[in-house]
């Protein structure tokens, strides 16, 4: 650590007479030793030294200037802006994602997830040299599609672990998701889903993988399984506690190991939350919806979409919403065309096998 003379702001000269930094007189001791050709007795006298630890030092010192360039003394500041290139990948990536439509925040949100440490500012002079001219505005469509290419094979986000509570930066387009974590706490949705059945494993904990659902459903990412381009905003991965989200076959294989029961015990909880709240009321309004499916394989039936007014493979499912408050109390998405007729009593065994909440 540097020291400060205080003596320097009052007295310039007390500088070089009060010594508080060892390499500071160790320099001057060698220096009244070779230059003024003082005897070793007399320099280690003046500088409290031993006579031994005075021909140490000048021993020192001539193998120190006979094996490096460097002074042994004095650091040489170096002139101009501080190269950020990191092993030159910085620039070729900044340039590769910026032919890939990225925009300067969204480079930097990448990089930050690879750990390169660069600002904003760096990357559009690198752009600018470049030559390239700054994006056209685009909505939240035309942001969201991107050609990623080979860049996602080549610059892989890194493996998801819990986020490290040391102090740190980065960047984030989707920041804006920390706003909904005071409402998870102050519902107490979190403690109901580390109380829950749903599994975890010794690396990403329940309410992890949770969230890591939930801050794909708010940050509005569409058909997330063609690329994992969101796993490189850390800002994503913070809200569910993690460093970045995982990929999307960790999605796929959690999503296999969620039951019916376990949902079904989970929005009972929560309905004693919202019913705690007087977020219920009496009514609620039930309705049928298709989500449509995208696949290569067809395993699932045709089913009618009101949106795409016709029937298309889809996953047909139920939801519960309370008319006033807009919030989902009920749903299931294991319904097929032999069971339709069973749904209604389905969801009315729901409600009378928790009469707290009637």
């Amino acid at each position: 650590m540097v020291k400060t003379n205080p003596n320097l702001q009052n007295n310039p000269v007390e500088y070089f007479i009060n010594m508080e930094s060892p390499a500071h007189k160790q320099y001057l001791a060698l220096r009244m030793f070779y230059l003024d050709g003082e005897t070793a007795d007399a320099v280690a006298a003046k500088y409290g030294y031993k006579t031994g630890t005075v021909y140490a030092y000048a021993r020192d010192l001539k193998e120190k200037l006979g094996s490096s360039d460097e002074d042994p003394f004095f650091i040489e500041s170096q002139t101009g802006r501080k190269k950020l290139d990191h092993g030159g990948n910085v620039n070729e990536l900044i340039i590769a994602y910026r032919k890939r439509n990225f925009s300067v925040p969204e480079i930097k949100a990448v990089l930050d997830a690879q750990n390169f440490n660069v600002s904003e500012r760096y990357i559009s002079i690198v752009l600018t040299k470049e030559g390239f001219s700054r994006l056209p505005r685009r909505d939240n469509k035309e942001r969201n599609q991107k050609d990623f290419g080979d860049l996602l094979e080549n610059y892989q986000a890194p493996i998801s672990e819990p986020f490290c509570k040391e102090p740190t930066k980065f960047q984030s387009q989707l920041a804006g998701l920390l706003l909904f974590l005071p409402l998870i706490k102050n519902f107490g949705i979190d403690k109901i889903i580390e109380e829950s059945d749903y599994p975890e494993t010794k690396t990403i904990g329940r309410i992890q993988s949770i969230l890591s659902f939930v801050a794909l459903k708010l940050s509005d990412v569409q058909r997330y399984s063609m690329d994992d381009a969101w796993c490189m905003d850390r800002g994503m991965g913070l809200f569910a506690g993690l460093n970045v989200l995982p990929k999307t076959a960790w999605f796929s294989s959690y999503s296999n190991s969620v039951t019916r029961q376990m949902n079904l015990s989970f929005l009972r909880k929560l309905r004693h939350v919202w019913h705690e709240h007087s977020l219920l009321e009496d009514t609620v309004n039930l309705d049928f919806t298709a989500i449509p499916y995208w696949g290569d394989d067809d395993p699932f039936e045709n089913n009618w979409s009101g949106k795409r007014t016709k029937a298309l493979a889809s996953i047909q499912a139920v939801l519960a919403q309370d008319p006033d408050s807009g919030i989902l109390c009920y749903g299931d998405t294991t319904i097929r065309h032999d069971n339709e007729s069973d749904v209604i009593l389905e969801f009315l065994d729901f409600y009378h096998k928790d009469p707290d909440c009637l």
